[in-house]
């Protein structure tokens, strides 16, 4: 494939190109989508490309330019949505074929803010069925590939976004997270993925099962890019009673300020899980880096008890409402793993869903008060690196409780940012992602220690790997 000059470039970078009229957001959109369809029949990280619409969009974005009169440094900016993700005028299917390409009849509130921001939105990306797995495939769109090997799953439920923000399309794509579905495909593609405070990006619609777990963000190659990104996304919206109140705070001001002087904690079993011993091994080596930036690092063992006593009715009980709306006759076409789920989260009672409620307030209660002492827990991203393709999820090989989410669900459950960062790669070559969650709402905090993290891991794009990869297709 042939690599023009921007095309790895960080949105960042890109806007400064732009101020100058050193490049026009023509030419960058023009380059995405061109770069978006030579990879689309290797990737599968794309539920449609709306061509068309995103050229009328970048002329209209480089006449602001001309003009003088951006609407935000990003403003041409070309990105995706993730396809849970409302965009007014294109269907919402969420990998299901439980759905049909009825237009949404009005835009997401995520989607609202990246338009305000003057981004070019050039189409969806993929998802497992309704979001409910650590892997991107779907009944509706197959599967979705990892860059770094196409043998192995980008992760998810942000697949699709992870593998075009890994693969050089578009500095950052749009995904969400309610049981880590930014960080963990981060951590399978080596990228920057935060998942900001619950309410932090607001939630509109909200009217999906999970609704009071996920949170908005995006999965970039830079930290900067995703300050920016949350300035242009962060406030109250009337539509979601939850969203937190407007911050008077731009997200990359004092982002260089670092970590000395800080108290961090290392847990690399978090809940008493297990992860590989390469995993493991490669994480600490990562949390050695903020010793070396002047903090005090110690390990403190596992945080709590294994979730899944507490929360499986949470999850399935979930699933279950979703299963209600679903038409009888449609049943049939659901991912058998997920329809397994939606029938067994049938039996979950009132009393059921109380007890884990309750459950959950104790787990918030008690980090928040460990974050008293702590500036920053440290944890892996996920027990293995990126999985092969072929992986059954919630299998006997591959149990949710135990290699899907057992790191990243405790901070959807109490709300905390949390944020992937690239810890290194395995000996087969496979990213793994350092975790770092910080009290609760303190994103600041989180953006400080990952743009410190960045500063000293010499981890920068394009990755040789993922080059090596994409220059044989």
């Amino acid at each position: 494939m042939s690599e023009p000059a921007f095309d790895w470039l960080s949105a960042s970078e890109l806007s400064k190109l732009l101020a100058r009229g050193e490049v026009s957001p023509v030419e960058i959109v023009d380059a995405m989508l061109a770069r978006a369809s030579t990879l689309q029949p290797h990737l599968n990280a794309l539920v449609l490309l709306d061509t068309e619409g995103a050229q009328a969009a970048a002329k209209a974005a480089e006449s602001r330019w001309q003009k003088g009169q951006p609407l935000s440094p990003f403003d041409g900016i070309p990105t995706t949505i993730k396809d849970t993700t409302n965009v007014k005028g294109w269907p919402t299917r969420y990998g299901s074929q439980a759905t049909d390409e009825t237009p949404a009849s009005d835009n997401a509130a995520v989607t609202d803010r990246f338009l305000a921001a003057g981004m070019i939105l050039v189409g969806k990306s993929t998802t497992p069925e309704f979001g409910w797995k650590a892997l991107t495939d779907s009944p509706l769109q197959g599967t979705t590939r990892n860059p770094w090997n196409l043998a192995h799953s980008p992760g998810g439920s942000s697949g699709g976004a992870s593998a075009l923000t890994a693969a050089g399309v578009n500095p950052f794509n749009h995904g969400n997270d309610g049981g880590g579905s930014i960080r963990i495909p981060a951590a399978h593609t080596g990228l920057v993925g935060l998942k900001p405070s619950y309410g932090r990006i607001p939630q509109y619609p909200a009217d999906a099962p999970f609704a009071d777990v996920i949170s908005q963000g995006v999965l970039a190659r830079s930290v900067l890019d995703t300050a920016m990104a949350l300035n242009l996304t962060a406030g109250p919206d009337p539509r979601d009673w939850r969203s937190l109140p407007a911050e008077a705070r731009d997200y990359t001001i004092g982002l260089d300020a670092g970590v000395r002087g800080w108290k961090i904690g290392l847990s690399l079993d978090l809940g008493h899980v297990k992860a590989d011993p390469e995993v493991r091994e490669l994480v600490a080596a990562a949390a050695r880096r903020f010793e070396d930036l002047g903090a005090h690092v110690e390990e403190v063992g596992p945080m709590f008890e294994p979730l899944q006593e507490h929360f499986e009715p949470l999850w399935i009980g979930s699933f279950a409402t979703r299963f209600r709306q679903i038409p009888t006759q449609l049943h049939g076409k659901l991912d058998p793993g997920l329809r397994a789920l939606m029938e067994k989260g049938l039996a979950i009672t009132l009393a059921d869903y109380a007890k884990a409620f309750e459950a959950r307030s104790r787990l918030a209660r008690d980090l928040a008060l460990w974050h008293r002492t702590y500036d920053l827990l440290l944890a892996p991203v996920t027990p293995t690196a990126g999985p092969p393709v072929e992986t059954l999820y919630n299998s006997d090989a591959f149990p949710r409780w135990t290699k899907g989410a057992p790191y990243t669900l405790p901070c959807n459950l109490t709300g905390q940012p949390a944020a992937s960062m690239p810890a290194g790669l395995t000996k087969a070559g496979l990213p793994v992602g350092l975790q770092i969650i910080g009290a609760p709402h303190a994103d600041a905090t989180v953006l400080q220690a990952m743009r410190a993290y960045e500063s000293a891991s010499g981890w920068t794009w394009p990755q040789p790997r993922v080059l090596e990869t994409l220059k044989r297709l």
